[in-house]
């Protein structure tokens, strides 16, 4: 089994293009699947049967993993046994009858905009970590990155006269996307006072935000960052990075943009992902029906 797992991460990484996170995840979810077969002595994919992965997903289930992390094992499953399938290493495909685990409808923590404009607020800018943390905020918000997508921010990618930057998703997909002018002012106050202190030779690279060791930013100081500024704002909901692309769309569609424009700019290959972002309120539905609708 562990084999065929090899040659099949090799050709997602090969072919496929995928960045090392993706193909990382699915690893991890097809190493504890065939980890979970251990309990039926299978060795051999062919041996795989569709009770089995049943079986394995209720064992998901009662360790209580979240629906969204169960689609995403379905996911890595579903692409594993295809690829068997298709070079004719299994007759049958064992998934191919079993159906998508279903999705909660739990919809994602926003922040209002004056929660947002609060946060934005608490960074000591006169501090060259605090002046840092002003920058990543608002690009934070003004763009809806990733994480990933902002820690690997590199000042080559900035476009301030086109008032774009350039951005590297999922899949290392490359994708252009709008920065305001707030941004951009306070990403080049960063750039000329607050960067050139923290830069700290060749590892800083190219990457625009930096940590005081002069390296790019991790995950988990992306994420220090933000509870901070939530915390001295005084916001009781929870609140973690992603909340920054959660808010950028929903603002953006609350005042009107067109859903695909968002899909655009979240990067977003399906624009089924980016409609969980519609959840507008009703009140300000109700609003817009009587404002603009010929008998509203």
């Amino acid at each position: 089994m562990k084999i065929f797992l090899k040659e099949y991460l090799t050709i997602l990484k090969l072919e496929k293009n995928l960045s090392e996170n993706t193909t990382a995840s699915y690893k991890n979810d097809l190493s504890s699947f065939i980890k979970f077969l251990d309990e039926y002595n299978i060795t051999d994919p062919s041996e795989i049967k569709t009770e089995h992965i049943n079986n394995f997903f209720n064992s998901l289930k009662d360790v209580g993993l979240a629906s969204s992390s169960a689609a995403r094992y379905f996911s890595s499953l579903k692409g594993f046994f295809n690829y068997l399938y298709m070079n004719k290493y299994i007759a049958q495909n064992p998934i191919e009858k079993i159906s998508a685990p279903k999705l909660s409808k739990n919809l994602p923590s926003v922040l209002s905009i004056n929660e947002i404009d609060e946060m934005l607020s608490k960074p000591d800018i006169n501090d060259k970590l605090g002046l840092r943390d002003k920058a990543l905020l608002e690009v934070f918000y003004a763009c809806g990155l990733r994480v990933s997508e902002l820690i690997n921010l590199k000042l080559s990618s900035l476009y301030f006269d086109e008032e774009i930057i350039r951005v590297f998703g999922k899949g290392s997909k490359e994708r252009l996307v709008p920065i305001g002018c707030s941004a951009i002012e306070w990403t080049k106050n960063y750039i000329k006072t607050g960067r050139p202190l923290l830069i700290k030779g060749i590892k800083s690279e190219n990457y625009l935000f930096l940590n005081i060791r002069g390296s790019k930013l991790s995950r988990m100081g992306i994420w220090k960052i933000v509870d901070k500024y939530a915390k001295e704002a005084g916001i009781t909901k929870e609140v973690h990075p992603h909340t920054f692309r959660h808010s950028f769309a929903t603002h953006l569609l609350e005042g009107g943009a067109d859903l695909r424009a968002v899909q655009e700019m979240l990067g977003h290959a399906d624009i089924s992902t980016t409609q969980i972002y519609t959840h507008i309120d009703r009140e300000y539905i109700k609003q817009e029906h009587k404002q603009f609708h010929p008998r509203g």
